[in-house]
């Protein structure tokens, strides 16, 4: 059974963390932006969930890979929803979740938000570039600990301003989220590429996705790129795809504002395709 916690009513959204992440990085991020929203607007039903093993959710006997966190995602879904629509958002591992409930029930998704998105599972077969820190000031990180979790020449933007959002992240997030893990549950998907690979095509799609959609990624991101996810957009008619410099993985980390315009935009563009018309 997995743990989830709600925020707002009206329509729903559901958010997926990443791997080893829990339902507070995807608050963090987000419930300031909805709670800026204008009172004008129409409202939002928030949902938040630990994937099994992560967070506040035990691992669930049975699941031995990617295909059975889909199938507990799934359940989850139909318990909560049932055949009512809902807007998805995924973040990293999560954006593979989100792209394979796409391909599962494309039928119930009007939205989505892929937010530094998985795409290629297999980590030798990525497109990355090698990523170096942009702005090096050693007065900047002298203050970085082990504690922080972070090694002070990983530092992308080594500003007092980046480094201090990154410390903030890293204590309020990953830190308390990696301690939480059920690593001995987690580490056998992850390691091997079968397990952490559906056994589907996740892009084999009818038709390409119409609802309105975001794809952020960064430039300088070390984990999973930047470039597999442009060729997402042929798969998604109605998408934002943006590359934001100075923005690695965990973004956003000091580009909120820039990130809470891109997700209003969104927002608004799922408020106008609900109030449109529906053709006949």
């Amino acid at each position: 059974m997995m743990w989830s916690t709600s925020k707002g009513e009206g329509r729903d959204i559901v958010f997926v963390h990443g791997w080893t992440m829990d339902h507070r990085d995807e608050m963090r991020t987000y419930e300031p932006i909805f709670a800026a929203r204008p009172a004008s607007r129409p409202s939002w039903h928030r949902h938040y969930l630990d994937l099994p093993g992560m967070g506040r959710s035990p691992a669930e006997e049975g699941i031995v890979d990617m295909d059975g966190m889909l199938a507990a995602l799934i359940r989850f879904i139909a318990d909560r929803f049932g055949n009512r629509p809902f807007t998805l958002a995924g973040t990293s591992a999560g954006g593979y979740l989100a792209r394979g409930l796409l391909a599962k029930i494309p039928g119930s998704i009007d939205g989505i938000l892929l937010r530094a998105p998985l795409v290629v599972p297999q980590d030798d077969l990525r497109d990355i570039d090698p990523v170096a820190s942009l702005i090096v000031d050693a007065a900047a990180v002298d203050a970085v600990s082990a504690d922080d979790g972070m090694a002070p020449g990983d530092v992308l933007i080594q500003t007092p301003a980046y480094v201090q959002a990154l410390r903030e992240k890293m204590h309020d997030t990953v830190l308390p989220a990696q301690a939480a893990a059920d690593h001995r549950f987690l580490e056998p998907i992850r390691q091997d590429a079968a397990r952490y690979t559906f056994s589907f095509d996740v892009d084999d799609m009818t038709q390409p996705f119409d609802g309105p959609s975001l794809v952020v990624t960064g430039r300088h991101d070390s984990s999973v790129g930047f470039r597999d996810a442009w060729r997402l957009a042929a798969r998604f008619t109605r998408s934002t795809h943006v590359v934001l410099d100075r923005a690695e993985h965990g973004l956003p980390i000091d580009q909120q504002p820039l990130f809470a315009a891109l997700v209003n935009d969104w927002l608004d563009r799922l408020d106008e395709a609900s109030a449109a018309p529906k053709q006949t």
